[in-house]
């Protein structure tokens, strides 16, 4: 990284991912009359502050130096919010994981995970298990092996089965981007999505639920639900998402695509370190 920065992010993952997002930056003219002002600082090195900003939960004015200001980096970050680039990433980040491993779209897991929020915003609400202080929900849905395909966030006193729905139609619109999806895929559930009104809708979308009965201690290894909740902690391991101070739900959703796309290009390096063979291929296929 510009600066003698030290990398968030290890660069066998961090490299590509950089790549294939400045290759979906649009192009952008200087339209300057004078052409005098000060020169754009690079998106590369504004992208790898905010990889910073997000692994490490540090302010913008920490991630910042002499060769990029907090305010850059805000700007910058806003710039690409209204583009979409980050939510194309992560989408082409999906599809490369399922044409060289294969994601498991017939076997789902969905759960519920609550952080905190102390600076509020559109999506803080009080949370139910920390003494009712300002808290961030993520419905999170995976495949079989735990690899994000949906986030949707909100506050934090939301109920997990009334954000379902939202999270199992963004799934069905994935199909233009991955492909057909499975006729009936198995979902598996807690015994917080034990309602009349989920098991109806699941029925009409032809999902084969699986959901632990209320009242019932059930042990998450029961219908693979382990799963979902591993990739909470593969989320929570970004300081960003662990206590997001993030005040806007657009800003929100920028750093969880990112924090997924890390994820996926990750467990798509795991995997295929046993299957290829490439001139960047790490040493070994523990990497963080």
């Amino acid at each position: 990284m510009a600066g003698g920065s030290v990398s968030a992010v290890p660069s066998c993952i961090l490299d590509p991912i950089r790549d294939q997002f400045l290759a979906l930056l649009p192009v952008r003219e200087d339209r300057h009359p004078l052409g005098c002002h000060n020169p754009r600082i690079s998106d590369a090195v504004v992208f790898d502050r905010l990889v910073q900003v997000l692994v490490f939960g540090c302010g913008y004015e920490r991630a910042a130096d002499e060769h990029c200001s907090a305010t850059t980096l805000r700007r910058r970050r806003d710039e690409w919010i209204a583009a979409g680039v980050m939510e194309s990433l992560r989408l082409l980040a999906l599809a490369a994981y399922d044409r060289m491993i294969g994601l498991e779209l017939d076997r789902l897991n969905a759960d519920g995970c609550i952080t905190k929020a102390p600076s509020g915003g559109e999506c803080a609400g009080k949370s139910p298990v920390d003494r009712a202080k300002l808290g961030l929900k993520r419905s999170q849905l995976t495949d079989g092996t735990g690899i994000p395909l949906v986030i949707e966030p909100a506050p934090a006193n939301t109920r997990d089965h009334t954000l379902l729905p939202a999270t199992l139609d963004r799934f069905t619109a994935l199909e233009q981007h991955l492909g057909p999806l499975p006729e009936r895929p198995r979902l598996a559930l807690d015994a917080g999505y034990d309602y009349r009104i989920v098991h109806d809708d699941l029925a009409d979308r032809r999902i084969d639920a699986r959901i632990a009965p209320r009242g019932t201690k059930t042990p998450i290894q029961t219908g693979g639900r382990w799963v979902v909740e591993r990739t909470n902690s593969w989320m929570n391991n970004f300081g960003k998402l662990r206590r997001c101070t993030e005040r806007r739900t657009a800003a929100v959703e920028f750093f969880l695509a990112l924090a997924a796309t890390v994820i996926t290009v990750r467990c798509l390096i795991r995997r295929a370190w046993t299957l290829y063979r490439w001139n960047t291929r790490p040493r070994t296929p523990r990497i963080r």
